[in-house]
């Protein structure tokens, strides 16, 4: 849990000033922020106008995934609909049903956008604005209720055990449910098969401009670090896209390694370890877009880079001993493996290159030789690769 709540820390820390959380508090917004390169795409910053609707304290939000704020009524689809935009990074607004912690539900257009890095292009964040919808009224039996903002709320007994949690089918939610339709007449059960609460033009104009002031504060306190981020993602014409479940399942793996792309011209790189910027001394953003070859020198031999170019011409694997140089012309003996990566449906997607500098002592807790561990290297590229490409995430 403290390895959790130091990787949420760092989620800010790293890409803002420090005082971006003083001016995210300043908004009079509902909003959460989010991290989806942390297990579990925790909440890592939550507003206090979301605090003080939702009834929860921060110590009980931070870290927490947003599916807590639902419960039995919650329409599915729209859950889904949230996920697909969030694995297909892409902006949503859509009308749900939440539970505060009294375990009272409540209409609301949820705005969601993703937040990139200009460097990278990769996902940073995702905000979600939560602006409440009023003026919608329910049947229930013997009962009116108002599920909307400003109506009264529905007794503890019937939504208070109902709340969950966390998202995951159980006996006791099933329980829940079946609470629930006790209670309702039988035209109304199943609020997510019936009719919702539809946001006003106003409303939406309030989540459109609470998401602009949002990102303009987000702008700023990374413009302070130098690690810009901006709302649209940023990247050369000529790069190809890596979805965010591949670029997660990449950054979790420790190796130098660089991905080019065979389908592009000059087959550039599309993606560089944090170790292979280290080796190199290069910023991910001087390696994205170049050609592997760049690393090349004076006294790198012509023939070494010949076997690389016919082993991709060739889509075949190779092991190279290759001089190459570092950003401050500092020369180095590179041993180089390189291994096609196919998709799911067995075309070759990307080539993989796994760097290992001659003369460095890796230190192995398993006993792996250099070899081996080239070897798992690329064996966890691949796996990445084409289970990204079997969840429908970009693929070749």
């Amino acid at each position: 849990m403290d390895s959790k709540r130091s990787l949420i820390e760092q989620s800010f820390n790293v890409q803002y000033s420090n005082w971006v959380r003083e001016a995210l508090d300043e908004l009079p917004d509902s909003f959460t922020i989010t991290d989806p390169s942390i297990h579990g795409h925790p909440i890592v910053f939550a507003s206090r106008g979301f605090l003080k609707m939702s009834g929860y304290s921060k110590d009980e939000v931070i870290g927490k995934n947003g599916r807590v704020f639902q419960g039995p009524a919650t329409n599915r689809r729209s859950v889904m609909e949230i996920r697909e935009a969030i694995r297909e990074e892409r902006t949503i607004e859509i009308n749900l049903l939440n539970y505060r912690k009294d375990g009272t539900p409540f209409w609301m257009l949820f705005h969601m956008s993703p937040i990139f890095s200009k460097e990278s292009g990769k996902v940073i964040h995702f905000v979600a604005v939560q602006v409440p919808i009023r003026q919608k009224v329910r049947r229930f039996k013997s009962n009116v209720v108002d599920l909307c903002e400003d109506g009264p709320r529905l007794r503890e007994i019937v939504f208070g055990s109902c709340r969950r949690e966390f998202c995951s089918d159980s006996v006791r939610e099933l329980g829940c449910v079946s609470a629930l339709d006790s209670v309702l007449d039988p035209d109304d059960r199943g609020l997510e098969a019936g009719e919702s609460c539809e946001a006003s033009d106003a409303e939406r104009r309030k989540a459109a401009t609470a998401i602009a002031n949002i990102l303009s504060v987000l702008t700023h306190h990374s413009e302070l670090t130098g690690n810009l981020v901006c709302r649209k993602r940023c990247y050369s014409s000529e790069m190809g896209l890596l979805g965010s479940s591949l670029m997660i399942s990449l950054g979790r793996i420790k190796q130098s390694f660089v991905l080019i792309d065979p389908h592009l011209p000059d087959i550039p790189i599309v993606y560089a370890s944090d170790a292979f910027l280290k080796l190199t001394g290069y910023a991910r953003h001087e390696v994205l877009g170049q050609s592997s070859r760049f690393l090349s020198g004076l006294d790198t031999d012509s023939s070494t880079l010949f076997t690389v170019t016919e082993s991709i011409r060739t889509e075949k694997a190779c092991t190279v001993r290759i001089l190459n140089y570092r950003k401050d012309k500092t020369s180095f003996w590179n041993f180089l493996y390189i291994s096609p990566v196919r998709n799911a449906s067995g075309k070759i997607a990307y080539y993989v290159e796994v760097q290992m500098e001659e003369g460095c002592e890796y230190q192995d807790a398993q006993g792996f030789s250099p070899e081996m561990r080239q070897l798992s290297t690329v064996g966890a590229v691949k796996v990445a690769v084409r289970s990204s490409s079997m969840g429908g995430g970009p693929s070749r």
